[in-house]
Formats: C-alpha cells, sequence, structure tokens
C-alpha cells in the first residue's frame, strides 16, 4: 500500500503541513510533548530498537487532546452557540477540555455502556453528557443529529482535516525525538492519528515505514481497502474500546490506503497481556486501544527487524482501575501466581484445618477460602473447597498440586 512520496505531494491533500504546523500552533500551552520511553526488554524480544511514544501521558489521557485543539481553534467565532460530538470516551474528553479551554458550551454523546471513568472525566470538566446506543458510530449520528437541531458545531472525532492536522503533532515529535526514525506502529480506530501521523513523517521522511494494528472484534479497515471504499463491520465488545470504530472515514481510508505500508491485527488476549507487560516493565498506565502496538510485537505480528529505531505508539491510558484490576488478576492466573483450586475433603471437624495446614507448608499464600456444597457431585459425607492461593510462578504452583495429591487430595481441579 506505500506510495512514493515527496516533501510537496501533499498539496492535493486536505492535510497538508501547513495544516499540521497550523495545528500544532493551536495547540500551545494546552498540548504537551509527550516522552519517548525506552524499551529494553521489547527490543531484545524484536531484534531491533523499539521505543515507545506515551500519549497516555498526554493532557485527558490520550492523543485526542491535539484534533481537539486544532478544530475548535479552526472554527474560531463559528463556537459561539457552542460544540457538540459522539465518541466512545476519548475524544469526549478531549473535546469537553479544549472547549473548556475556550469558554465553548460543550456537549458530548458516549454509547450507554461507555466506560465510567471516561464517561464520569467528561462530566468532571463541565460538558454536557448524554449516555445512549450501543456504539461510536450510534454516538456520532446522535451528536449529528443535535449539531443540526441546535445549531451547534459538530466535532467529527477522526474523519476531518483539522482532527488528522492536530493528530499530526505525534508524527512531528517524533521526527525531532527520533533521528533515525524508520518504523511507526500506530493503533487504528476510526484513522485519524495513523493518517495524521503518516502525512506528518512521511512528507518529510518518506522511507518511514507507518504500520496500523486493529483489534480483531473490530476490523473494518481491512475489508475497506479491499473494497476501495467505506465497510462497516459488526463489532463486538472489546477491551480496547477506545478503537472500536465499526466504519472508517472516507477521508481516513484514502490516507491510509496512499500512506500505511500495513495493517495488523491482535486478539483481546494480546491485548490484555500487553496492558499488563507496559504495567510491569514500563511502569505505564495503558488502556487496550493504546496497547494494541505492543501486543502486535508480542504476539510476532510485526515486519521483521529495520534499521534504525522502531516507535510504538501507546495512543492513550484512560482505563477504569477495575478494568485494570481484571486484566491484572487473569494475568496472575495464567502465569501461575494465581492458583485456584477446588478440593475435595470429608465433610468432619478438623478436615479444613488439615488441609489448610498442608497447603502452609508448601509456602503458598492462601488468599480466599469458601466451601462449595451444590453444584458438585459430592458424596453426602464431602465437602468441597475452593482456595484461592497466590505462588511464585509456575513450579511453585506444581508444587502445591503435587503436595495436595502426596497427602491423598486426588481430586483437585486448577480452574483458570
Amino acid at each position: 500500500m506505500i506510495a512514493p512520496v515527496s516533501a510537496d505531494s501533499g498539496g492535493s491533500r486536505p492535510v497538508t503541513q501547513e495544516s499540521i504546523l497550523r495545528a500544532a500552533r493551536a495547540g500551545e500551552g494546552v498540548v504537551r510533548e509527550t516522552p519517548i520511553v525506552t524499551a529494553r526488554t521489547l527490543s531484545e524480544r524484536a531484534g531491533t530498537r523499539i521505543v515507545l511514544k506515551a500519549e497516555n501521558l498526554q493532557g485527558t489521557g490520550s492523543f485526542k487532546l491535539r484534533g481537539a485543539m486544532a478544530k475548535i481553534s479552526a472554527l474560531g467565532e463559528r463556537t459561539g452557540v457552542g460544540v457538540v460530538c459522539g465518541s466512545a470516551g476519548n475524544h469526549a474528553q478531549a473535546v469537553a477540555y479544549a472547549a473548556r479551554s475556550r469558554g465553548v458550551p460543550c456537549e458530548v454523546f458516549m454509547p450507554e455502556l461507555a466506560p465510567i471513568a471516561k464517561a464520569d472525566a467528561v462530566r468532571a470538566l463541565g460538558a454536557t453528557l448524554h449516555l445512549g446506543g450501543r456504539s461510536v458510530d450510534e454516538a456520532v449520528a446522535a451528536a449529528r443529529a443535535r449539531a443540526a437541531e441546535a445549531g451547534m458545531q459538530f466535532i467529527h472525532p477522526f474523519d476531518d482535516p483539522d482532527v488528522i492536522s492536530g493528530q499530526a503533532g505525534v508524527g512531528l515529535e517524533l521526527l525531532r525525538q527520533v533521528p533515525d526514525l524508520a518504523r511507526v506502529v500506530v493503533p487504528v480506530g476510526g484513522g485519524g492519528l495513523i493518517s495524521g501521523v503518516a502525512v506528518a513523517v512521511r512528507t518529510q521522511r518518506p522511507e518511514v515505514e507507518v504500520i496500523g494494528v486493529q483489534v480483531e472484534a473490530c476490523s473494518p479497515f481491512l475489508e475497506s481497502l479491499r473494497a476501495g471504499h467505506p465497510v462497516a463491520v459488526e463489532s463486538v465488545r472489546t477491551i480496547a474500546d477506545g478503537i472500536a470504530v465499526k466504519r472508517p472515514g472516507d477521508l481516513t481510508l484514502k490516507l491510509i490506503d496512499e500512506l500505511v505500508a500495513d495493517l495488523v491485527l491482535v486478539d483481546e488476549d494480546q491485548v490484555a497481556e500487553a496492558m499488563v507487560f507496559l504495567l510491569e516493565r514500563s511502569k505505564l498506565v495503558v488502556e487496550g486501544a493504546g496497547a494494541v502496538g505492543v501486543a502486535a510485537l508480542l504476539a510476532d505480528r510485526l515486519p521483521g527487524p529495520v534499521d534504525g529505531t522502531t516507535v510504538l505508539v501507546l495512543s492513550g491510558g484512560n482505563v477504569g482501575a477495575g478494568m485494570l484490576a481484571e486484566v491484572a488478576r487473569r494475568h496472575e492466573t495464567q502465569a501461575h501466581r494465581r492458583l485456584v483450586l477446588r478440593v475435595r475433603i470429608p465433610d468432619l471437624p478438623g478436615s479444613l484445618a488439615a488441609l489448610l495446614g498442608m497447603v502452609s507448608q508448601t509456602g503458598a499464600n492462601l488468599l480466599d477460602v469458601q466451601h462449595i456444597r451444590e453444584g458438585l457431585d459430592l458424596h453426602i459425607q464431602e465437602t468441597a473447597v475452593q482456595l484461592v492461593l497466590e505462588t511464585r510462578g509456575a513450579e511453585h504452583a506444581a508444587a502445591v498440586h503435587a503436595a495436595l495429591a502426596a497427602g491423598g487430595y486426588e481430586e483437585t481441579t486448577e480452574i483458570l
């Protein structure tokens, strides 16, 4: 899909170097330059230098603030009645923040199952929030209708030249921060971020490779590129809710077809593991949508090493504490550092104490214990006990299993 790009070939595009620089000026004082974070473990795994672009540390917790500031600046006095947008959450927070910084009334439409943390953040920023519908696309449609009804200015989350020009600020910073930039890996939802990054980077450095990553649960770009026009897909709930966009934009599809080298897919488990990896190894809180580039690398979905530095863009960090805890707990279980066992014991005094004494001797830490008397085929004089144990990994977990078997607890079931 790569097309040759020269420094002046973007003149016919609605997103140009001039519009990108203008958008960057519009964000001054509000948009921050986010850091480049080294990633030694990822570099060793990939066999090439990998760094992370930490847009999760941007104001409002995602890159979206760049596009929102650019659009509100471009609207100028036309924002008098107010602005309105539809979003899964990150664009909503960004528009609410940008509107408040410029004293502009703001209304936001979000899906009814939008993350609570993102909805609360929008309210805290002073915007009027409307929850309804099951997808980002429905929220966008509702926002359009509200704009037409009230005479407000609609701000599209991705398919808008001003918004894309704002997101391109990520690319401008990469050109300054990474002198030997060779490849940029970018999360793809509606395509605004990757379109902006691709225009900014490849206009000045046409040899740089730009790769997009989508989640398998909602990946309309591959079919749309084959068809030559936007094709909507049915999406399911995904841990990467920030990029669960069912239909690409007309503008973003064209720019991706022209400037992006490849699109790869990752699944839910891979995204969850990437979130935990970033939390443990890089000490970064990254939402599912922001972690898909790392997921692609860990799952060996990216092309081979390049001569230069590969940047993985972490597009956002707006993840609720409950989701983060669930992802971490799931990881601990899969790594055998959290062991859930169901054991049959005699329904007699002292039986539970004997079991727990044996577990204690293995060095495992007891987190929870409960009796289960229903739903299992138990003898009238038996009960089942479910144990949640903290172990030191797979070898220690195997030792716990062996100790229980040696103690006569033959019917043990590990629950993942």
